[in-house]
């Protein structure tokens, strides 16, 4: 008989991942020439700075405030300050104007991104009482145009957001600046498992290991089928029944699971995490052949359950060894917006949706519906058999991400958007959704493919294009969309 739970209570029974948290650097200005000739500015620009601290605070950061700095001497100190910080971002408050000498340094001495921010007392000055005093306050986009000519002619990327104090648009801009920065963090101090081999033939999969550590600063640790096959010889009875249990709260168990097959990958699952414990992985891709049943085939086949668990708590793992969907996958959740592992699987000319997802792991945290475990007697086109994962992606807009490796080697963010739609899906243990890019499916799939992409990218929830295009713009990679 078939045993049912509720997606919600994924969230209570499986722990997120804890990271390092992003820290953001501040540091607001003006020219100090003005303080003696107008006295009351410095105090209502510093309350300007304080009221932009707080809001910074108020996000999910470690906020490095390098005070308010009127000249170049100020600005050096500011600049050694957060230099020996390691920022994720840079924020500067330009409160007025200031020369853009007082804003070279900063992003010179950090080597950090610097993103620019001038914010205006209130919408609109009273023309009819203000003075030059009075107007020196709202004249902070005076120096924005200096300040992206000088970092043009440095070669350092600019980029700025321009409003008022209590602008919610522009403090939903500066926010995706900062979840842009949640991305460089977690990449910058990423650990990603690989294990096993690459699935053969997929040229597409391939990828030059060196890339992640120069491009993010991300760690790649390089593992054996037998680092799992250890630990899961040390797993108990006991811990095996206690994973079988979260398995059943957390999943609809189908008729179709056989409970051997249930309690190996129960097992699996418990030496999974522990190897994930023991290698502190932010994200693992996997695959192992194996031949006629033997051990490191049956891991390979078993691994499905615990993967699953482990990208629901925040820790991407999948499989054919596709290390940079994995990647794109982590991107993706660290923006919140979840990421299932997925590929095109058949188009639907009568409804006008791609139909695309994957078999194994999945992320359960993005599922319209209580996941299921469905038995499989064989993986299609993979060595083993046993329980796999299905569900449809939430309804609604979705973003796809992958990342794509180009003929010089540099990586990519690859993004479309479109939107999950109800319509029949194939219950074959896998993850499926139907997507509506709002064209001819055959027209997108041409566009999307001519992309580089690759076959496997990551599923995410909302329309996130905006968000990926300011992360693409913090690594110092190459955005594109179809």
């Amino acid at each position: 008989m078939t045993t049912t739970t509720t997606v919600t209570a994924v969230s209570d029974l499986l722990p997120m991942r804890t990271r390092r948290r992003t820290r953001i650097g501040l540091v607001s200005g003006g020219l100090g020439a003005y303080w003696p000739q107008f006295p009351d500015l410095l105090p209502q620009l510093e309350g300007s700075a304080a009221y932009v601290a707080r809001r910074f605070e108020s996000m999910d950061a470690e906020i490095v405030d390098a005070g308010f700095v009127s000249d170049v001497t100020d600005t050096a100190r500011a600049a050694e300050r957060l230099r020996g910080a390691d920022c994720d971002l840079i924020v500067l408050f330009v409160a007025t104007y200031l020369t853009s000498s007082m804003v070279l340094p900063i992003a010179q001495r950090t080597g950090t991104p610097v993103l620019v921010i001038d914010l205006q007392p209130t919408p609109r000055m009273d023309h009819d009482t203000f003075g030059t005093g009075e107007w020196l306050a709202y004249c902070g986009q005076c120096p924005v145009p200096e300040i992206g000519n000088v970092f043009r002619r440095a070669g350092i990327p600019f980029r700025s957001v321009s409003g008022w104090l209590q602008q919610d648009a522009a403090w939903e801009r500066i926010a995706r600046w900062v979840r842009a920065a949640d991305v460089r963090a977690a990449l910058r101090h990423a650990r990603h498992g690989l294990m096993g081999h690459l699935y053969p033939g997929m040229l597409d999969v391939s990828t030059d290991l060196t890339l992640l550590p120069t491009t993010f600063g991300s760690h790649v640790e390089v593992l054996e089928f037998d680092d799992l096959r250890h630990r899961v010889e040390l797993v108990t009875e006991a811990e095996v029944a206690d994973r079988v249990a979260l398995a059943r709260a957390v999943f609809t168990v189908d008729d179709s699971v056989d409970e051997v097959d249930l309690a190996w990958g129960a097992r699996v699952s418990v030496g999974l995490d522990r190897l994930v414990e023991d290698a502190d992985l932010d994200s693992l891709a996997y695959y192992h052949r194996g031949l006629d049943g033997e051990q490191h085939e049956r891991l390979g086949a078993g691994m499905i359950l615990g993967a699953s668990l482990l990208t629901a708590r925040g820790i991407p793992t999948t499989g054919e060894y596709e290390l940079r969907t994995t990647v794109a996958q982590l991107v993706t959740q660290v923006a919140g917006a979840g990421g299932s592992f997925c590929e095109l699987q058949a188009l639907d000319f009568e409804d006008g949706v791609v139909e695309m997802g994957h078999d194994g792991p999945a992320n359960l945290a993005v599922s319209s519906r209580d996941p299921l475990l469905r038995g499989l007697g064989v993986y299609h086109g993979k060595r083993g058999w046993g329980v796999s994962v299905e569900f449809d992606v939430q309804h609604g807009p979705v973003t796809l991400l992958g990342l794509g490796q180009d003929r010089d080697g540099r990586l990519s963010f690859i993004a479309s958007t479109g939107d999950v739609v109800p319509g029949p899906l194939l219950q074959i243990g896998n993850t499926t959704s139907r997507v509506d890019f709002g064209r001819d499916p055959g027209e997108w799939v041409d566009e999307w493919s001519g992309t580089g992409v690759g076959h496997h990218w990551s599923l995410s929830i909302g329309d996130r294009v905006a968000d990926y295009r300011a992360a693409a713009e913090l690594l110092g990679i190459e955005f594109r969309t179809c």
